[in-house]
Formats: structure tokens, sequence, C-alpha cells
């Protein structure tokens, strides 16, 4: 990816986007169905939601355009369901993004998210510092998906992580960061009211995958999917006077955004200290 994303370089990708509107099969968490759905529709997605291995392999196989593995409500069936569309995304060439809810903090999550990154590299890794750090063996007390600990403590995590797995991982936060291995960027804007609503950060993961679907690079992907949220965040804030208006402005402000991307406000800046 080009250290820079232009304006003629956003307005590309989010054409692509909005033209060939990428279905996402989401396997996602039971709280956040509803809402993810919401929000890859106001992105210009398509959203899809199986539960059954055997569909979720047809679909991936046959008109997937990318998948999204979110182990928030984490079953053993949903874990036989998210192995074998793994498995078929791998096969089939599909792009796929793992969002590691908790990971760390339960057992039976935290090896299953370490042994799909070992055996099925994901295309795009979506995790707050405390998952990111949990997913390379680091003890960060994580608290699920509102973690405290802030998201440039696990830089260098997310750097290690993306250079063993050769996935891009963005690490969600007061800032953002998406990193390659290599190149590293910071992305600035949201707004705290986005942690109130329960949803935004899954939602993050499915908008990831669709834009895995179009984008030139996954650390491109990354880097949009920040800049579309930071902007459609504070927009919404800035409209809301409590949590549950925002959730409705939010989506709107995905819808604008997204089909008008010269006006998304936050561009990533190259990070302090990374390895060119």
């Amino acid at each position: 990816m080009n250290k820079e994303i232009t304006p003629r370089v956003l307005s590309q990708v989010f054409t692509k986007l909005r033209e060939s509107r990428p279905l996402v099969l989401c396997l996602t968490n039971d709280v956040v169905r509803n809402f993810t759905a919401n929000v890859l529709l106001a992105s210009h997605a398509v959203p899809a939601m199986l539960a059954d291995p055997t569909e979720a392999t047809e679909m991936v196989a046959q008109c997937a355009d990318a998948l999204l593995v979110n182990v928030g409500t984490w079953t053993p069936e949903q874990e036989t369901t998210m192995r074998a569309a793994v498995n078929a995304a791998t096969l089939h060439s599909r792009p796929w993004v793992l969002d590691p809810v908790a990971a760390g903090l339960l057992s039976p999550r935290t090896a299953l998210c370490r042994e799909l990154i070992r055996s099925h590299p994901p295309t795009l890794i979506r995790g707050n510092a405390a998952e990111i750090l949990a997913l390379v063996g680091e003890d960060a007390l994580p608290r699920g998906p509102e973690s405290t600990v802030a998201s440039a403590a696990a830089l260098e995590a997310a750097r290690h992580l993306a250079r063993s797995s050769h996935a891009a991982v963005l690490v969600t936060g007061e800032q953002d960061f998406a990193t390659d291995g290599t190149l590293c960027m910071t992305i600035n804007g949201g707004h705290p009211v986005m942690t109130r609503v329960t949803g935004v950060g899954c939602a993050m993961g499915a908008v990831a995958a669709a834009f895995c679907a179009v984008a030139d690079s996954p650390l491109q992907a990354a880097v949009l999917t920040s800049m579309l949220f930071s902007s459609a965040g504070s927009e919404a804030a800035s409209r809301s006077i409590s949590p549950g208006s925002f959730a409705l402005n939010f989506l709107d402000a995905l819808d604008f955004f997204s089909s008008h991307p010269e006006n998304i406000r936050y561009f990533p800046s190259p990070t302090a200290g990374q390895t060119h």
C-alpha cells in the first residue's frame, strides 16, 4: 500500500465497494447480528448470517466475497461452523477477517483464535489492544470488547502478529493503528460514545471484510475501515443526545460517507518509530 491514501484512491475503492456490493458471510456473536447486518447495508455491502457448517461452507465456496469470524459468543457448535467456513475460505481464496472478542480472558476462544491464525492465516485481524496482546501471548487483563488498555500499548504486538501471520492487523481504541508488520498507520477520530453502543466494534470487523474484497491490500482495507468509522462516529456523535440516537445517526453517517467519501475527515499518518 502507498504510504498515503489520497482522495483519488479513496474515491476509487469506495466506488468499487458501492458497485460490487460484496457479500460478507458473518459468523458473528448473537448480541450484534442485527446491528452488524444494518452497518454492512449502510456501508453498501451485503450481509449474510448462517449457523450451519454445511451451508456456511457452501456459501463461502459459491457466492460469498468475504468471511467474518467473530468469537464473541463462542460455543462448540459455532466453532465447528467457523472451522468449516475458514477452511473453505482458504481453499477458495476468499478473504477472511478474525475478530478475537475477549481473547485472553476465556481459554476456549483464545485457543481457537490462536490455532486458526496458525493453520489458516486470516487476511485481517481486528481487535482491541488487550485482545491483540493476548493473541501473541501477553497478559493484558482484557475486559472483552470494552478493554481499557490503550491501543498504543499493543503496537509492537500488532507488528509481530502481522509479520508472523502475514495478515493486516487493526488495533482499535481511542486511536486506531493499522499495520502489515512493516508499515504502520495511525488514524485518529471517532468518539467515546462509540464504546457505549453494543456492536460498533464487532460491526467494524464485518466492514473490514467487505473492504478486503475490494481494496488493493489488506492494510488498505484496515485503514479505510478505520477512516470510515472514525468519520461516521464523529459525525453521528455531533448529532446525538444519547447512545440510542447515536446508533441511528451512525447508520446514517455510514451511508453518507460511503456514498460521499470525499467528505471523510480522518486520514492516516505514519506511526512514529515504525519500521519501513
